[in-house]
This record gives structure tokens, C-alpha cells and sequence, in this order.
């Protein structure tokens, strides 16, 4: 009898037991449901956000900023020098203005005896012929990206060497401004900008010129300047 009841016992509490085993397995598959409409829409809205956000980064990483146009124009000064006396204060302004500098150097250049005054020698007979247009050695590359022409040469019989002119007549100046100054040592600089200025074309800005005698600080030449550029 006792050993009737043992087993009935034993039943029973394998029975409890397996009641409670589907219990726990039903309050665990509750963790696995599948979402609910709302949580799916929230859990898709979450997503996109993040891909919007990490889009917007990286846009901000690969995007660069545009570059603004350069609007600071270009200054060549240009000279003639036969004694060393006008170079040193184109050098003075190409210095002063951060600017290019070019040499205008004839073919054949100028012995003392060329440059000597009224003894029909190569510089007499030049300044009396109007249109003499001594060769020049060289020339400026890229000329169109100048837009300003300081421009110096010494005077010879009250004008500018004729080489000058052969400079004006070997480019096109429409458009630009020509700023001239020439070195002497009692001659203004008169007549000579006027007739250099008729070589270029009408829309050349031409400047007022300036004289200069030999032994010129470059603190006068930046003073100067200041009244043009």
C-alpha cells in the first residue's frame, strides 16, 4: 500500500514540475514577440536618422570651400637703363609694389661714345630721327596678364630713347594703366609721356609722369607711388 502511494506521489510531482516548466518557457518567449506597428515605425524613423546624420558628416568631411576669385591685379615695372641710373629705382619700385621687373636691353647695347652728346653719334642720330626703333633683346612673357605698366627710361634731347617707342609698338596696351617716370639731371619729363602715350591705344590709361635725378631715395619713390596705386 505505502508503496501505491509512493508512486502516486511521484507522479504528482512530476506533474507540478512539468506545469511550472511551461510557465517559465511561456514568460521567456515573450522576449522574442515580434514588434508591435508602432515600435517598427519608431525603430525605422531611429535609422534613418542616423544615415541622414552620418550623410550630413560626411557631405561636411568631403566638401571643401570654393575659392574665391583673385582680384588683386599684377604690376610689371619695365625700364630702360644706358648708366645704371634709372635701374635703381625701377628696382626701388618693383620692391615697394611686390612687382615684376623687366629690363628692356637693346640688341646692341650703348658704348659711352653712343651716348655722347652732340657728336652725331648713335644716340644723336636716333633722338633726331622720329622713327627710329632700336631692336630690342627679349621680351615679356604673358604681357595680357599685367595690368599695370610702371615705366622708366632716362631722357635723351628732351625725349625718351627711342627703344621706348619700339617697346610700346611690340604690345597691346588696350585696357591697361601706364604710370612713367625718367631720370635726368635738369630735364623734366615735358613732352616725352605725351608722345609715348600716342603709341598705345586710346583705351591705355596714361598717368601723369614724374622726373627723377640720379641719387633718388626709395622713400621718395614710395612716396610717389602712393599717389597711383
Amino acid at each position: 500500500m505505502k508503496k501505491k502511494i509512493c508512486i502516486m506521489l511521484s507522479f504528482l510531482l512530476l506533474f507540478i514540475m512539468a506545469g511550472c516548466g511551461s510557465e517559465g518557457a511561456g514568460n521567456g518567449a515573450e522576449s522574442t514577440l515580434p514588434q508591435t506597428d508602432g515600435q517598427i515605425e519608431q525603430s525605422s524613423d531611429d535609422t534613418q536618422g542616423g544615415s541622414e546624420t552620418e550623410n550630413q558628416q560626411s557631405s561636411e568631411v568631403v566638401s571643401e570651400p570654393e575659392e574665391e576669385p583673385d582680384m588683386e591685379t599684377k604690376t610689371l615695372v619695365v625700364y630702360f637703363s644706358a648708366t645704371g641710373t634709372t635701374k635703381l629705382l625701377a628696382e626701388y619700385a618693383a620692391e615697394i609694389l611686390n612687382a615684376d621687373l623687366y629690363e628692356i636691353v637693346p640688341e646692341t647695347l650703348y658704348t659711352e661714345e653712343d651716348l655722347a652728346y652732340y657728336t652725331n653719334g648713335r644716340a644723336d642720330q636716333e633722338q633726331n630721327d622720329s622713327s627710329a626703333r632700336p631692336a630690342i633683346s627679349g621680351s615679356v612673357e604673358n604681357m595680357e596678364n599685367y595690368d599695370t605698366i610702371i615705366l622708366g627710361y632716362p631722357i635723351w634731347h628732351g625725349q625718351a630713347p627711342r627703344i621706348i617707342s619700339t617697346f610700346l609698338e611690340s604690345y597691346d596696351f588696350s585696357g591697361k594703366t601706364i604710370v612713367p617716370f625718367c631720370t635726368s639731371h635738369s630735364s623734366g619729363i615735358g613732352s616725352s609721356a605725351d608722345h609715348l602715350h600716342a603709341l598705345c591705344s586710346d583705351s591705355t590709361e596714361w598717368k601723369d609722369g614724374k622726373r627723377f635725378e640720379a641719387g633718388t631715395t626709395k622713400e621718395v619713390i614710395e612716396e610717389w607711388l602712393k599717389g597711383y596705386l
